[in-house]
Formats: C-alpha cells, sequence, structure tokens
C-alpha cells in the first residue's frame, strides 16, 4: 500500500476509531455499567468478534450505502469519511452515544449536494425509516425477552449465586453475539464509501479469497477494535447507567434485544430465507446500534415502571437528530477545501 492510498484511507480508519469509541461501545456498555464484565474484557471479546463479523458478513449492509452515494473519487471518499468521523467525534466528547450510520449518511447527503448528484429518495426513505422502526423493534423485543426471562427465572428458581453466574455467562455470551452483529452491520459506516474505488487487488491467504472489500473490512475492524479499546469507556457508562438503574438480568435483556435487531437488519441469509418463502426481505441498512440499545433500554424501564430519566434521553434524541445534519452542511464545506485548496479530485 502506498502512502497516498494509507493517506486518503485514514479518514476511515478514524471513522472506524470513532464508531469503536462510540457505536461498539453500546454492545457491552450495560453489562459494564451494571459491573457484571469488567471492561477490559469487554473490550477485548468486542475487538475480536467485531472484525470477524465485518470481515465475514459486511457486504450485504454496504450495498444501500453505495446505492445512496456512488463516491467514485478517493479524494471525495477521504472527505466523507473524514466529515463524519469529526462528527461523531465531536458527539462523542459530549459523552453522546451517536449514530455512526447517521453521520455518515448525512456526509453522503452533503457529497451528493456538492457534486450536484440527486440523492435517490427511495434508498433514502428506506434508511430514514428504519432510524425510526429500529428503537421501536428494540423497545418490544426487549419487552417480550424479559418477559420470558421472568418466567424463566421463575420456573427454574436457581439461586442468587447461580443466578448470578448464569446472567455472567449470558452477557459474556449475548455481547460477542451482538459484536458480530455491529461489525457485520455497521461497517458499511466505516469502509462502504471506499469500496467503489477499493485500492487492492483480489488475494488468497490459507486458501481463503479475500476480496478487495474483504481487505478494506477488515482494516475498518481494526481500527474499531482500537477505537474500543481506547475511548469507549465514558460511552459505556452512559449507556449503561445513565438511563435508568440496571440490574445484570435487565442487562442481559437490552443487550441481547440490541443484537437481534442489528442482526436481522444485517443478515443476507435471512433477508433469502424470506424472499424464498414469498415474504418481503428485512432491508440490509447499516442501523444505529445506539439507537437500538437505548430503545431496548427504554423499553424494559417502561415494562418494569422504573424511573427514567427523560432528561438524559432528551438529550440523546437531540444528538440523533442534530447528527446528519452537522455532517451534511461539514461535508459541503469540507468538499470545497479539499477541491479548491488542496486541489484533490473529490467528484
Amino acid at each position: 500500500m502506498d502512502a497516498a492510498t494509507l493517506i486518503f484511507l485514514s479518514s476511515g480508519l478514524f471513522l472506524g476509531w470513532s464508531l469503536g469509541a462510540n457505536d461498539a461501545a453500546n454492545v457491552f456498555g450495560t453489562a459494564v455499567g451494571s459491573r457484571m464484565v469488567r471492561f477490559t474484557t469487554a473490550a477485548a471479546i468486542c475487538s475480536v468478534m467485531v472484525i470477524l463479523g465485518a470481515v465475514i458478513s459486511g457486504a450485504g449492509a454496504s450495498h444501500t450505502l453505495g446505492a445512496l452515494g456512488k463516491i467514485s473519487a478517493m479524494g471525495g471518499a477521504f472527505t466523507v469519511a473524514l466529515t463524519a468521523a469529526l462528527t461523531v467525534y465531536m458527539m462523542t466528547k459530549w459523552g453522546l452515544p451517536v449514530s455512526t450510520g447517521q453521520a455518515i449518511v448525512g456526509a453522503i447527503i452533503g457529497w451528493n449536494l456538492f457534486s450536484t448528484t440527486p440523492t435517490d429518495a427511495k434508498v433514502l426513505t428506506k434508511i430514514l425509516s428504519t432510524w425510526v422502526f429500529c428503537p421501536i423493534l428494540a423497545f418490544f423485543t426487549a419487552i417480550a425477552l424479559y418477559k420470558l426471562v421472568a418466567a424463566a427465572i421463575n420456573h427454574l428458581r436457581p439461586g442468587l449465586f447461580g443466578l448470578d453466574n448464569w446472567t455472567r455467562i449470558g452477557l459474556v455470551l449475548a455481547g460477542a453475539f451482538g459484536s458480530y452483529s455491529l461489525g457485520a452491520n455497521n461497517i458499511a459506516n466505516v469502509m462502504g464509501v471506499f469500496v467503489p474505488s477499493a485500492p487492492f487487488d483480489h488475494t488468497t491467504l490459507l486458501g481463503i479469497d479475500f476480496t478487495p472489500a474483504m481487505q478494506l473490512f477488515l482494516l475498518g475492524g481494526l481500527a474499531i477494535g482500537v477505537g474500543v479499546f481506547t475511548y469507549s469507556k465514558r460511552v459505556m457508562m452512559t449507556v449503561g447507567d445513565s438511563l435508568i438503574p440496571m440490574t445484570p438480568v435487565t442487562a442481559w435483556v437490552v443487550v441481547m434485544a440490541h443484537s437481534i435487531v442489528l442482526f436481522l437488519f444485517s443478515s443476507q441469509g435471512l433477508a433469502d430465507a424470506l424472499v424464498s418463502v414469498g415474504l418481503p426481505p428485512i432491508p440490509l441498512v447499516p442501523v444505529s446500534s445506539s439507537q437500538a440499545v437505548i430503545g431496548a433500554v427504554v423499553g424494559v424501564g417502561v415494562l418494569k415502571g422504573l424511573p427514567i430519566r427523560w432528561r438524559v434521553l432528551a438529550r440523546v434524541v437531540m444528538g440523533w437528530c442534530c447528527t446528519p445534519v452537522i455532517s451534511a452542511l461539514g461535508c459541503w464545506l469540507l468538499l470545497y477545501f479539499v477541491q479548491n485548496i488542496f486541489r484533490v479530485v473529490v467528484i
């Protein structure tokens, strides 16, 4: 890889780091917030599973972002990813669990406006609808899961220490599943804009064929892992204990509900299975892990009648609404400077 290619990809790697610092932390946020899993253990499992999910199953959701904006110039992809990363970084500094997906979609729309490329209204509507549908689905999934778990505990009566051990194991397994789903779903946010101009060739390693997209996703997954280790703890604590008081069982329900929702929106196999039986497929869209986990937290809080800190929730929702707008405007301005000051081809 030459120096110019590495410079262009650096913005995607920065975005991956931001995702690790913000969105990826949500997978283990409730577990760490409830003190059931140590931060270093959670970060290690999360990093490995995110990389596996990105490389093995990351292609599906990236096609949707590609349809929203076909950015064929490396300079344009660099600027779009850089803007999204700066937006997420700014929100993370404020302790807000924003969506990397909203930031990258806003930046792509900014590129479309700058290049006078029409935005596909059908694709944009599909993405926007998932932003609304995702937390609602997580809300009801968490309620259903909590009722099932409560019924199982009442039936089995495992005892205090037994329940504690099973919950701890369950949190680790659910977090690993959620991390895999996060990598499969959200890697499109990190490296999706670089796929049309991927600077790699097909290569074979240990008998496995690695496409240019898979090599990009591997780099993005490594960047996410670095973000998880270096900067995610603060957001974990916001998600883990700022909205409602979190018990270990509640934490497991929230992580599991969040993981199921992300898996539904990233599984090509599930989409193909639904089509094969005549049902409409679930759209493969990079949804927000932050929205999923907070929807699940609120669902459990409402079901149990817990005091929800609405002021914190309102601040988080405000961050969700501002993120795509800030990212779109920032991308337009940054494209102008990159093209006219640095003389880099962006469209």
